[in-house]
Order: C-alpha cells, then structure tokens, then sequence
C-alpha cells in the first residue's frame, strides 16, 4: 500500500523511465540508430527471435507511439496524479500483453527485459493507496458550493483554523456571492 506522496513519486518516476526508453522511438533516425544497436546486441549475443528491418509504414508506428508515450510521459512528470497511475497501468497491461503475443510469434527475446518492467510498473502503480493522515485533517468545503473547486482547496489551506463545513458561512462577500449563484442557477428537475 502507498501513500499519497510514495504514489506520486511512483507515477513521476514509471514516467521518466518511460520517457528514457521511448525517445529513441520518436523519429525515424533515432530509431533507425536504436533499431541497428539493438539488432546488433543480437547477434553479438545470440539471442533466440528476429528483430526484422521496418518498412516505411512500420516505422511510422514505432514513432507514433513513441510520439505518445513521450507526450503521456511529460504529463505524468510534470502532474503525477493518481488517475494517472491508474490509467498508466491499464496501458501498461496492454503494452504486456502485446509483447507477450510477439514473443509467442517469434519476436526478439530483448522484448522479456521490457515485459518485465511493463509488468513491474503495472503492478506497482495498481496498488491501493491510503490517505494520508493531513488529508484527513483538513477541512472540506462542500458546505460551500460557490467559486472553483481549486479555490475552495486553496482556501482549506490557508484558513486551518475555520469553520467546519457543517457551519454556514458568515462572511457577507460569500453569502451575496452564494445568493447570486442561486439567483441564476437553473432550476433543479423535480
């Protein structure tokens, strides 16, 4: 089990290794160069399975995905979110998946190295995560429907000390700001 903080980190750090192993894979002499050295490691190991040149189209596909995962990857580091994670491993399982039917067909066996880490990051980012122990201190603010909802957090933040949101809120710019919201707010179904 994680914590909030240990998830985080756990997303930021399966981002940057995605991002390390997949740039060679964004354009097409990158991984041109990355395909001849791992061709090369083949060989110069004898490893079971082909590694076959890439046609035009094929090519095009590495660097699609290479593309993408670069992109997710750079979302993740900069906002390491737990929905993140979670979504991250759903395409990590795939990723595996996909890998484990290309050794099945033949593929290079240097796809075991990175089924492994697909699996070890998938696993890892789809485990439970406990609250942590200030979260459940904190103040919510559901008492309060008007203003953005970051506004509201910030304003949990700031004011530790203020009225529980079973209180109603006492200060005049709230209340005329709730009375206009509720003035144009539409009318609800019955």
């Amino acid at each position: 089990m994680w914590t909030s903080t240990q998830y985080r980190r756990l997303v930021r750090g399966s981002a940057w290794y995605d991002l390390i192993v997949m740039a060679a894979f964004v354009t097409p002499w990158s991984f041109a160069a990355l395909h001849g050295l791992l061709s090369a490691l083949m060989q110069a190991l004898d490893l079971p399975g082909e590694l076959p040149e890439f046609a035009p189209m094929h090519m095009l596909m590495a660097n699609l995905m290479g593309s993408i995962v670069c992109v997710w990857s750079v979302l993740r580091i900069r906002d390491p979110r737990q929905i993140y994670g979670r979504y991250d491993a759903a395409g990590r399982f795939l990723f595996a998946a996909w890998q484990l039917n290309a050794l099945m067909h033949g593929g290079s066996s240097l796809l075991v190295i990175f089924l492994v880490f697909e699996l070890a990051w998938g696993v890892a980012q789809v485990l439970p995560v406990r609250a942590s122990s200030r979260a459940g201190s904190l103040l919510h603010w559901t008492a309060f429907p008007c203003g953005s909802e970051p506004a509201r957090d910030e304003a949990s933040l700031i004011t530790p000390n203020a009225q529980p949101a079973t209180a109603a809120p006492t200060t005049p710019a709230h209340t005329t700001e709730c009375a206009a919201h509720s003035a144009t707010a539409a009318p609800t179904p019955q």
